[in-house]
């Protein structure tokens, strides 16, 4: 089954993303077109969406999950750049 989370990080107000949605099913299809309609970069990760997606709603992800999470980021500001 299909699984999705999306995360939100502004720099100028917070320490580290916020895991703001998850899913699985047609809830995750549903993250995965809202990101698309907004030209939104979308990273597949299996394993760190499993680990993710049982992060509470809106918390920061765990400080165990930075370097995961900041190399998801380094590619998408790769591919964003480059576009």
């Amino acid at each position: 089954m299909k699984k999705a989370v999306a995360l939100r990080y502004d720099q100028a107000k917070e320490n580290s993303p916020r895991v703001v949605a998850t899913g699985q099913g047609s809830t995750a299809e549903n993250i995965i077109k809202i990101a698309q309609l907004h030209n939104l970069p979308i990273q597949k990760d299996e394993d760190l969406v499993e680990m993710l997606s049982k992060v509470e709603l809106d918390k920061e992800i765990p400080e165990k999950l930075y370097i995961a999470v900041a190399e998801v980021f380094q590619f998408l500001y790769k591919i964003t750049r480059h576009e």
